[in-house]
C-alpha cells in the first residue's frame, strides 16, 4: 500500500469499522485515561530490561530516591535529607516519613539498600560505584549510609537519572537475581500495577495508590509532586499506527504516545485532537553491532557500515520529509546541549562512498556469512531503520538475514551472547532519548567496558579512558575537552552507529489536560473532563 492509500484508509475504513474494540470503551470511565504506548509491555522489570516502555511503566509504580527535573538537575523524591562528609566518602540518606509500599508495609532503609545493590549490577554508573564502595548499609528504618573508597561526585545524578533508573522495591523483590526477571511488582509510586489485568500484547492497567503522598514542589519531569488526578490508567497495545490513529479520532483512546509523522496532518484536522512535539530534546536513532562475533568484531567492518550509510536516508524513512523534525548527527551527544561536539564525526559527513566501504569490508575478512539483523515490526521507527539498514548491507555485498519480530523479542534476544547462528545476533536497532545523551553519565550506551557494556559489548580502553576523564573533570572546559576526545574515540572504534537526531509527536483528546513535554510520559497532573 502506498502512502496516499494508507492515509486515506486510516481516515475512513478503520474509523467506519468501529475499530472492533468494545472492551476499551466498556472499561473507560471519566476518571480513567486510555493510553497507547510506543510498544507492548511484554515484561516488567526495569533492572532486567532497559527498554523505554518498561521504564515508562516503572515510573508510575516504583518511586525513586531522586528525580531529574526539566533542567536536568537532580531533586529529592523519596529522600528527605542527605549529608556528605567533608572528604566526599560518606553519604548518609534519610527517607521521607510515611512512605508505604503498595501492600501497605512501610518503606524501610533496608529495602532501598537491597534495591540499590540489584540496580548497580546492571547500570553503567552503578558498575562504576561498586568497585569504590566500602559499604552500603541501613542505619535505622529511615536512614542508610553509603561509604566509598574515593569520592564519586555524580552519585546523586546516578540516583536521579531516568535512563536505567534506580527504582526502589521491597527487599524481598530486590533480592531477585539482577539477570533474572522479578515476578512481583510492588512499588511505592503513585500508581499500583494491576497484575491480574496484564495481558502482554493487548493491555496493562494501573490504579491510583491512595496512600501515596506527593512532594509539595511543582512537578517537573521525574521530580516534584506526582499528584494523580485520575483513578486509573489503561495501556492499550496498538502496534498498527492506522488503528491507533482511528482509535484516537473516534474517542476510543485518550492519548497516543508516538504517532508517526505521516499521520500528524490527518490528526490535526480533527477538532477534538491536540498534537505537539513530545520532547524538545528529541531522540537519537541507532543500531548496535555485536562486537563479539564476525563480521563486526573487526573495526574495519563497523567503519565500512558508517562509510556507506546515509543518515538522511534513515531520517526520511523514520520522520518523513519535514526537515524541521530531524537533522544529520555526526555525534553521540544531544545537539543544542552544553557538551555537544562533532569531533571525530567526519565519517558521517559528506558524500557516501560505497566502494570504499566494500574495500574496508573485504579487508575485515568478511566471507559472505549471514548477518543476523533483528528488527521490531511493531515499532514504526525501528521498522523503518531496519529496512534502510537491510538495503544498505545488501548493497555492500553482505548476506542479510533479516529477522522480523516484535520489540519484546528483540529486548530478550539482544541480551543473548551466543553466536548469531545459535540464537544470538549481529545487529539490532533502537533509539536513545536526547535527555539521556547529554553527558557520559547518562549516555550508558556509549560505554565500552566489555562484559559490563550495553548490548553489543564493545571494549575500548581509549573510550573508557575519556569517560573516566569526564568524571574527573573539575570545570566545564575540562568536561568539554574530555567529551570531544570521547566522541572521537567512540567514532574511531565505532561503539555503535547513530542514524540521526529526530523529534517525535504525541497526540491526545482535547478533553484531557495536563499532558507535559518530556522524555517520559508523566501521568501525574493529567486530568480528563
Amino acid at each position: 500500500m502506498d502512502r496516499r492509500t494508507f492515509l486515506k484508509s486510516v481516515g475512513s475504513t478503520a474509523l467506519a469499522a468501529g475499530l472492533a474494540t468494545p472492551a476499551i470503551s466498556q472499561r473507560a470511565a471519566a476518571r480513567s485515561v486510555r493510553f497507547v504506548p510506543q510498544a507492548d509491555l511484554s515484561n516488567f522489570d526495569p533492572v532486567w530490561s532497559s527498554t523505554v516502555v518498561v521504564r515508562n511503566a516503572s515510573v508510575m509504580v516504583f518511586d525513586m530516591l531522586y528525580g531529574i527535573d526539566e533542567n536536568l538537575t537532580p531533586q529529592r523524591q523519596m529522600i528527605e535529607a542527605e549529608e556528605v562528609s567533608s572528604d566526599g566518602l560518606t553519604w548518609t540518606f534519610r527517607l521521607r516519613p510515611g512512605l508505604k509500599w503498595h501492600d501497605g508495609e512501610p518503606v524501610l532503609a533496608r529495602d532501598c539498600v537491597a534495591s540499590l545493590a540489584r540496580w548497580q549490577v546492571r547500570d553503567s554508573m552503578g558498575q562504576m560505584i561498586k568497585p569504590i564502595q566500602n559499604e552500603l548499609t541501613a542505619v535505622d528504618d529511615r536512614t542508610f549510609r553509603w561509604v566509598l573508597k574515593k569520592p564519586y561526585p555524580q552519585l546523586v545524578f546516578a540516583l536521579a537519572k531516568h535512563i536505567t533508573a534506580a527504582f526502589m522495591m521491597p527487599e524481598r523483590v530486590a533480592r531477585t537475581d539482577p539477570f533474572k526477571q522479578m515476578s512481583e511488582y510492588v512499588g511505592s509510586g503513585p500508581m499500583k500495577f494491576v497484575r491480574g489485568e496484564w495481558v502482554p500484547g493487548a493491555r496493562a492497567a494501573f490504579e491510583k495508590f491512595a496512600d501515596y503522598v506527593p512532594r509539595p514542589e511543582p512537578r517537573s519531569w521525574l521530580a516534584g509532586g506526582k499528584a494523580m488526578l485520575v483513578d486509573r490508567v489503561e495501556w492499550v497495545i496498538m502496534p498498527d499506527p492506522g488503528t491507533a490513529a482511528a482509535a484516537l479520532q473516534n474517542g476510543e483512546v485518550d492519548w497516543w504516545e508516538n504517532p508517526i509523522s505521516d499521520l500528524v496532518p490527518l490528526l490535526k484536522t480533527n477538532p477534538h485532537v491536540a498534537v505537539d512535539i513530545a520532547d524538545p530534546l528529541g531522540n537519537i536513532g541507532s543500531f548496535r553491532m555485536n562486537h563479539l562475533y564476525p563480521p563486526f568484531n573487526d573495526v574495519r567492518a563497523r567503519r565500512a557500515v558508517l562509510t556507506a550509510m546515509s543518515q538522511e536516508d534513515y531520517m526520511r524513512a523514520m520522520a518523513g520529509d519535514d526537515t524541521k523534525l530531524w537533522r544529520i548527527l555526526p555525534s553521540y551527544f544531544t545537539p543544542g546541549t552544553p557538551l555537544y561536539t562533532e569531533e571525530g564525526g567526519e565519517i558521517l559527513k559528506g558524500p557516501r562512498n560505497l566502494e570504499a566501504a566494500k574495500r574496508l569490508l573485504a579487508e575485515s575478512g568478511y566471507a559472505g556469512e549471514p548477518v543476523s539483523c533483528i528488527v521490531a515490526q511493531d515499532q514504526p521507527v525501528i521498522k523503518a531503520m531496519g529496512e534502510v539498514t537491510a538495503d544498505l548491507l545488501k548493497r555492500m555485498g553482505m548476506n542479510v538475514d533479516l529477522v522480523a519480530t516484535d520489540w519484546g523479542t528483540v529486548g530478550a534476544r539482544r541480551a543473548v551472547k551466543t553466536p548469531p547462528g545459535q540464537g544470538g545476533w549481529n545487529m539490532f536497532h533502537t533509539w536513545h532519548t536526547g535527555a539521556g545523551s547529554v553527558n557520559p553519565a547518562s549516555n550508558f550506551q556509549l560505554r565500552a567496558n566489555g562484559d559490563g557494556a550495553w548490548f553489543g559489548w564493545p571494549k575500548s580502553d581509549a573510550v573508557e579512558a575519556e569517560v573516566t576523564n569526564w568524571f574527573a573533570a573539575k570545570s566545564l572546559d575540562e568536561e568539554k575537552s574530555a567529551v570531544r576526545r570521547l566522541n572521537k574515540a567512540a567514532f574511531d572504534y565505532v561503539v555503535y552507529a547513530p542514524t540521526g537526531f529526530f523529534l517525535t509527536y504525541q497526540a491526545w483528546r482535547k478533553n484531557v489536560t495536563g499532558i507535559a513535554k518530556g522524555p517520559v510520559p508523566s501521568f501525574w497532573g493529567v486530568s480528563k473532563a
